[in-house]
C-alpha cells in the first residue's frame, strides 16, 4: 500500500532577532559602566638580590629591620644586631597598639629608613600576612586631638622564617659559638 505524498509548501521563516538586539542594547553599557568600578590593589614587593647583599656588605653598618611572624610571636629583630623587642601574639585578638608602638619608635630613632623584611613561618595565614603588612606601613597616631596617619615602613620584602632552635640548658651562648 502506497501512501499518498502531500505535498506542503513550505514558506521561507523569518528570523526575527528585535528583542535580542533590545537585550544586547540594554546589557552593553550596563557591563561597560560597571566594569569601570572594578579595581584590583597591587601592592608591589621588593626582592633582594645578590648583587645588593655584596653592596650593603661594603657599606657602613646601617638598620635591616626584620620582623619575624611566628605563630605564638612577633619577633621585631635587625639583621646585623639581633632582636629588638618580641610581642607575645594572643589566640582572642593581636596587640596591634602595642606593635604600632614598637614601629614608631624605631621610626622616631631611624626617621629616613623605609625598608622592612617579613619573615613568615609556614604555619602562618594569609590574613595575618596581610594584616600585619598593614601594620607594618603605616599606624595611626592621635596628636593634639586629631587622629594622623603616620607613615612607617612602606617598602616590604618577604621571605621565610628562620627555623627556632632549641638550646640546651647545659650549653651556653658562647659555647654555641664555637665549632
Amino acid at each position: 500500500m502506497k501512501f499518498p505524498r502531500r505535498k506542503h509548501l513550505q514558506e521561507a521563516v523569518e528570523l526575527n532577532i528585535t528583542a535580542f538586539m533590545n537585550l544586547m542594547v540594554i546589557l552593553v553599557p550596563f557591563l561597560l559602566i560597571t566594569a569601570v568600578f572594578s579595581r584590583m590593589t597591587v601592592l608591589e614587593l621588593n626582592l633582594p638580590t645578590l648583587d645588593e647583599a655584596q653592596e650593603n656588605a661594603q657599606e657602613e653598618l646601617k638598620l635591616a629591620l626584620q620582623l619575624v611572624v611566628r605563630e605564638s610571636s612577633f619577633d621585631i629583630q635587625d639583621a646585623n644586631l639581633g632582636l629588638i623587642r618580641r610581642i607575645e601574639r594572643n589566640p582572642a585578638g593581636e596587640d596591634w597598639k602595642t606593635f604600632s608602638q614598637v614601629l614608631i619608635e624605631i621610626k622616631s630613632r631611624f626617621p629616613d629608613e623605609q625598608n622592612i623584611t617579613l619573615l613568615l613561618e609556614p604555619g602562618v595565614n594569609y590574613k595575618t600576612m596581610i594584616e600585619v603588612m598593614d601594620h607594618v606601613r603605616s599606624a595611626d597616631v592621635v596628636q593634639l586631638a586629631s587622629l594622623e596617619t603616620v607613615e612607617l615602613f612602606p617598602d616590604i620584602s618577604i621571605g621565610d622564617a628562620p627555623a627556632v632552635t632549641v638550646m640546651d640548658p647545659e650549653q651556653s651562648p658562647a659555647q654555641e659559638a664555637q665549632p
